[in-house]
């Protein structure tokens, strides 16, 4: 039962590397995408806003069909998809079919986030201690590597198909394989999951959507408008503008990665404020930076601030609606959570456009930093009930899983 859980885990984590990858290859070439299909600037915001709407309905349709297929199958086959929909959107030679590519990318990409997280969170609940960190951890290295590519196709100048084919030709087939290994965990049967855990509380996930809301608000600030924030109002050169992104992409991969040790030890209410407390560190050290390399210095704290939040508001949601309706209402929960992943990036980039515009973009960096803040009043919705893992109360054992997915 340890080789199962271990083989599930490292398969699962790869999934987070491979998406992490993907997703970054797609955001870091829009320049490109606007070039090849001359999309004009007016059209291009439309185009950005489809993919996480659409994602926010694959989402929604995410937590109907757990009820009926097992995370694991979903995982599967919406991973493949993504990767086929990145290298549609770079092939493509009209508009008509970057929207239909990009349309499968978000309603995939809904159902792929769900998914990994449900079985992140069922696994952790399996190990009996944080493990949760690790996979995000592994997405966010997947996005340096992904970033990394992008630029070699950018430097290169070459043709997006180019730069997407060999990473699909990779990552298609290595995680189809992985997926063999994917373990449920403890959710129920699939025949019981239509009357098992269905009635999830809104109220209860509220305080949790409002902290995802506001972690996505302050990492959509970041990578949208670090380099213009360095550029134009610290007064850096166009190379050193670029470097913030990679340094928060860096430290959040750092951050995650010894995070699991330190909810482990201090559990995770402390783990979220101090995270909440140096991510609006962060903040206030970009808002008040005299230059550049004081800037640089609040986007490293934003890294390692932010970088706690999502995955622990996960877990914490999968446990609060397991501990309260059962294991089914565990995936549910989490479906309906991801939704506003979508939300904070959606309203991120365009409330700190607005705000900058109309006020100062100095001015503009402390709103996220009052959002994140509010971190701080839930804070006590991520403690683990007594009886279970975490919070100084881990299991002594490893607890029985429920069957892996070999079967295709």
């Amino acid at each position: 039962m340890t080789d199962v859980l271990r083989r599930g885990r490292a398969s699962l984590a790869f999934s987070f590397f491979a998406q992490g990858a993907t997703f970054a290859l797609l955001v870091t070439r829009i320049p490109a995408i606007q070039d090849r299909y001359s999309i004009s600037d007016a059209l291009l915001p439309a185009f950005l806003a489809a993919v996480p709407v659409l994602a926010g309905v694959g989402s929604v349709s995410t937590e109907q069909l757990v009820k009926r297929i097992r995370p694991s199958r979903l995982l599967r086959w919406s991973q493949p998809l993504v990767l086929l929909a990145l290298l549609g959107a770079g092939a493509g030679g009209r508009i008509a079919e970057l929207a239909v590519a990009l349309g499968a990318f978000g309603l995939a990409v809904g159902a792929l986030d769900a998914s990994m997280n449900m079985l992140g969170v069922s696994l952790q609940r399996s190990y009996g201690r944080s493990i949760m960190l690790s996979f995000h951890a592994a997405y966010s290295l997947g996005g340096i590597l992904g970033a990394s590519l992008a630029w070699v196709g950018a430097h290169w100048h070459l043709a997006l198909w180019v730069s997407y084919l060999p990473v699909v030709a990779v990552l298609l087939p290595a995680t189809f394989l992985g997926s063999r290994w994917y373990v449920d965990g403890d959710a129920p049967p699939v025949e019981e999951r239509g009357t098992r855990g269905g009635g999830v509380v809104f109220k209860l996930l509220l305080p949790l959507c409002l902290v995802m809301t506001f972690a996505y608000i302050g990492d959509s600030t970041v990578s949208n408008w670090s380099a213009k924030y360095l550029k134009d109002v610290l007064g850096s050169s166009e190379q050193l503008a670029t470097v913030p992104y990679n340094v928060y992409m860096v430290t959040t991969l750092l951050g995650r990665a010894i995070g699991d040790f330190g909810v482990r030890r201090f559990g995770a209410v402390a783990v979220v404020r101090l995270g909440t407390l140096v991510a609006a560190g962060g903040f206030a050290v970009v808002a008040s930076a005299p230059g550049a390399w004081a800037g640089m210095l609040g986007f490293t704290l934003l890294g390692l601030g932010l970088c706690v939040l999502v995955p622990q508001t996960f877990a914490a949601a999968g446990r609060l609606a397991f501990e309260s309706h059962g294991p089914g209402s565990s995936d549910a929960a989490i479906a309906r959570l991801n939704i506003f992943n979508y939300v904070g990036f959606l309203v991120g980039s365009p409330l700190v456009g607005a705000l900058g515009d109309a006020w100062s973009y100095r001015g503009a960096m402390l709103v996220p930093m009052v959002l994140v803040l509010v971190t701080l009043v839930y804070a006590r919705s991520f403690a683990a009930q007594p009886d279970r893992y975490g919070g100084g109360h881990e299991r002594p054992r490893t607890a029985d899983v429920g069957r892996g997915s070999n079967g295709l």
